[in-house]
């Protein structure tokens, strides 16, 4: 039973009689017994208890304090919380505030001037939500997005990946986020009211000159916009907006 093919119990082939199928013996025994056994002992069992291990290594032994280690990435401005459970995280630049439910991790800060240490929080970057996070993770060269750069984000959605980006650039950068549709727009919006770095701009990326006026030149370009003229869609930003010596990243 496990994997999208569900496979029918025999039962249903060899008696397809009102006995066989509606008996307890066949298909109520059979499927009662093997699924509610196999799947709620085997699968509850064993995914419930690896889950639940996990559940508990994020939520619990995530929390900070002396389990939980963060370490810098490779990649400036990424890091690393090794616990229970490594994970991918970025520095919270607005602390208690979850974008898109993510989990948050407070750590002990190096102490300040006056010996107390301080606490910083980090937000864990979800690789199944994010390219760029499953990039990163998967071992990519560069991604060219450090502390202190000017992003031009094509396909902004709404604002998961723009918030860990307006994370790691910081708040001497700046992230010109272009999202076209209109619902996610409205979820962008409300994730750069928080986050001052991050510029919201509601328009097709097809015609950049439409938003010449609010948009410097970056340092970055990044698309992901999962169209059959992405190429050429990052091109013509790139023509605008990409300072000489910039780099592009398409999704």
């Amino acid at each position: 039973y496990v994997g999208t093919d569900k496979l029918l119990p025999m039962s249903r082939f060899t008696n397809p009689g009102a006995g066989g199928r509606g008996g307890g013996g066949g298909r109520g025994g059979g499927r009662g017994g093997g699924r509610g056994g196999g799947r709620g002992g085997g699968r509850g069992g064993g995914r419930g208890g690896g889950r639940g291990g996990r559940g508990g290594g994020r939520g619990g032994g995530m929390r900070g304090g002396a389990k939980v280690v963060v370490e810098p990435h490779r990649h400036e401005g990424i890091f690393v919380a090794r616990g229970k459970e490594d994970a991918l995280v970025t520095l919270n630049s607005t602390p208690g505030v979850a974008v898109y439910g993510e989990k948050r991790i407070s750590v002990e800060g190096p102490p300040g001037p006056d010996g107390n240490a301080s606490k910083v929080e980090y937000r864990v970057w979800n690789p199944f939500r994010s390219k760029l996070a499953a990039a990163v993770l998967g071992g990519v060269d560069n991604i060219w997005i450090k502390p202190g750069s000017k992003v031009l984000y094509i396909g902004a959605a709404a604002g998961t990946s723009v918030s860990h980006v307006s994370d790691v650039v910081g708040p001497k950068g700046a992230v010109y986020a272009v999202e076209f549709s209109h619902r996610p727009g409205r979820d962008l919006i409300n994730v750069a009211k928080s986050r001052t770095n991050v510029i919201p701009i509601i328009e097709d990326a097809r015609h950049p000159l439409k938003y010449r006026m609010l948009v410097g030149m970056v340092d970055v370009v990044f698309a992901d916009v999962a169209q059959p003229d992405q190429a050429r869609i990052v091109a013509l930003n790139s023509h605008y907006f990409l300072k000489n010596g910039g780099d592009s990243v398409i999704a």
